[in-house]
């Protein structure tokens, strides 16, 4: 029965489309047959007759359709431009906000810096090199992100640490289309609008595309796709997409094999088997083989430090969830989907990362800082759009099919069925609106709302003095820099860090130039560091100007190798070639 003009108006204003309006008058029992028990796909006998003769008349996914006047509804053309203008929307939104850090010095050497070099090396036809890291420090010894190389051309057209944030706002951005078309195709516009602007602006998103540039970008539109493709089990689609995500970090490969076991359980299993074995062996040829065959000092750089012996398994065990932070980690990341990801079991595709980062003994990875939820942000609002699909959508969703059995001769027809329908379509909009909340909330207390703050907009004193006296040094020379200006040089010198990051070796040669920031307080502590801070003379440098903190030097001799209490060189590098220490917030 087609839904009548009347129709029209809810269409466009229930938030979650018209199977969601309970008080529209002109839906029939019909109308929300094809809904029931189903996750809007229609019965059992429905969907083995479309698969035979094809289904002209069917309404798939709620999507409204033409009067019989022909006046046109909102038909999935003009959704496709609605996401499309979602998505569009927010790479201007994740492009502004990386583009004005930048442009206000808030980027950093690390590791803005590190992945320009790398793909610079890559435009150049070399190995992904990064002096930041160490002369020629093959970053494949760091961590395995050779998709990287797939942005060299845009930098050979473009040379410049801006091109990576570009990419990366693309590249999340474009994650929000197959979600938002997977909602759509479930429960109409107004879900599908929910889910592209709560996950588009969702707090791991944003702590990603405002810290400079990483390789995980290319694993949120992946995911998307892969889980997406899980979701409506296309099997085929969900592997192939997954496959990848082996090239952008050594971990995904277990997240491949988390995915991989999820369509083995759900039906596919030779395909979720091989995906499976396939994930564990390449995490385990990376992190055992590749990793160390490149690593400077022939190790995985990463593993965590082993236990204490005092330590017994139980309190390792207790460690992995405490301290509260990790519990605060996984608060926020099902509450922006209103706990809807919850009841769905594509939420355990994020069991690989979460294990990983809560096993580790490093503070950083446990909460919500730096980029390392970006990745769990697509597997939320999977499960999230899974769940309103099977009808998993909390008391509504157990009323609904209670009384559908009940009333509608267990069948889930007739009128039972229809009203079961509009019980569970009821357990949406309290999730949707509890959803938005958070997401309301966390806009609030993570870095989007830079973007309605003046003072992002304007450029700062202190800027303006880092700018020129950046200026003031020549191109192709070598330089050692402080964190934050590290990542303005990239382009045109060679640069090293002032003071070395866990993990880094010193230049082979003193560089030409130094310029540091007193008040960049990413910058673990050094020698150099506190001479300058101090105002003293860094032996072998000569001063050419110091303002508003900021000291620019220039070689004069070779400085001498001479160590301090502190065991490090009065260039801030230690002399015997091993890694500084210093406090790393990323990895």
């Amino acid at each position: 029965m087609p839904v009548q003009a009347g129709a029209t108006l809810n269409t466009f204003i229930s938030p979650l489309g018209p199977s969601a309006d309970m008080n529209n008058p002109e839906l029939s029992v019909e109308t929300l047959l094809p809904h029931q028990g189903t996750g809007g796909r229609g019965t059992a006998p429905e969907r083995a007759r479309e698969r035979t003769q094809g289904a002209p008349e069917r309404n798939p996914g709620n999507t409204p359709r033409s009067t019989p006047e022909g006046t046109p509804e909102f038909t999935a053309r003009k959704f496709s431009a609605l996401t499309f203008a979602t998505s569009g929307t927010f790479f201007l939104i994740y492009l502004a906000l990386s583009a004005r850090r930048h442009a206000a010095n808030l980027s950093t050497g690390y590791d803005l810096g590190i992945f320009t070099q790398v793909v610079q090396s890559y435009a150049n036809g070399t190995a992904p090199y990064s002096a930041l890291k160490g002369p020629d420090y093959n970053t494949l010894g760091d961590h395995f992100h050779p998709i990287l190389a797939v942005l060299a051309p845009a930098y050979r057209l473009f040379p410049s640490g801006f091109t990576l944030l570009v990419c990366q706002a693309a590249l999340v951005a474009f994650s929000i289309a197959p979600l938002m078309k997977w909602a759509y195709e479930v429960r109409g516009r107004g879900f599908a609008l929910w889910v592209g602007i709560s996950y588009g602006a969702s707090w791991g998103l944003a702590k990603l595309v405002s810290f400079d540039f990483h390789e995980v970008a290319f694993a949120v539109p992946f995911l998307s796709l892969s889980l997406c493709a899980a979701g409506r089990r296309n099997w085929r689609a969900a592997a192939l997409w997954a496959m990848p995500l082996v090239l952008v970090k050594e971990d995904l490969g277990l997240t491949v094999a988390a995915i991989g076991a999820y369509l083995a359980w759900k039906g596919a299993r030779t395909t979720g088997i091989a995906l499976a074995v396939f994930g564990v062996a390449a995490t385990a040829l990376e992190m055992l083989v590749i990793l160390p065959y490149f690593n400077p000092l022939g190790q995985f750089a990463y593993w965590p430090p082993e236990a204490s012996e005092e330590a017994g398994l139980l309190l390792q065990a207790v460690g992995v969830l405490w301290p509260p932070v990790k519990w605060l980690t996984v608060l926020m990341l099902v509450a922006p989907t209103g706990f809807l990801a919850l009841r769905s079991p594509i939420l355990l595709v994020a069991l690989p990362t979460l294990g990983w980062r809560f096993v580790s003994s490093n503070p950083y990875y446990w909460g919500t800082d730096f980029h390392y939820s970006a990745v769990l942000m697509p597997i939320a609002f999977a499960a999230a759009i899974h769940a309103v699909d099977s009808g998993r959508t909390g008391l509504g969703s157990r009323l609904g099919a209670r009384f559908g059995s009940r009333v509608g001769g267990g069948s889930g027809g007739g009128f039972g069925g229809a009203v079961g329908a509009r019980l569970r379509a009821r357990g949406v909009l309290p999730a949707c609106v509890l959803g938005a909340v958070v997401t309301g909330v966390t806009f609030f207390t993570h870095p989007l709302h830079e973007l309605v703050l003046p003072r992002t907009w304007s450029e700062s004193a202190h800027a303006r003095t880092a700018d020129e006296l950046l200026g003031r040094i020549p191109d192709g020379t070598t330089v050692a820099a402080s964190n934050r200006l590290a990542a303005q040089l990239m382009d045109r010198t060679t640069v090293s860090e002032v003071c070395l990051f866990p993990r880094s070796f010193p230049p082979e040669e003193p560089p030409r130039w130094l310029i540091y920031d007193d008040t960049d307080n990413t910058d673990p502590a050094c020698a150099t560091g506190n001479l300058l801070e101090a105002g003293s003379d860094v032996p072998g440098y000569r001063l050419i100007e110091k303002r508003d903190g900021i000291s620019l030097l220039q070689r004069t001799a070779t400085p001498p190798t001479s160590t301090s209490s502190t065991g490090t060189s009065s260039t801030g590098i230690q002399p015997n070639g091993t890694p500084s220490t210093g406090i790393q917030p990323t990895g």
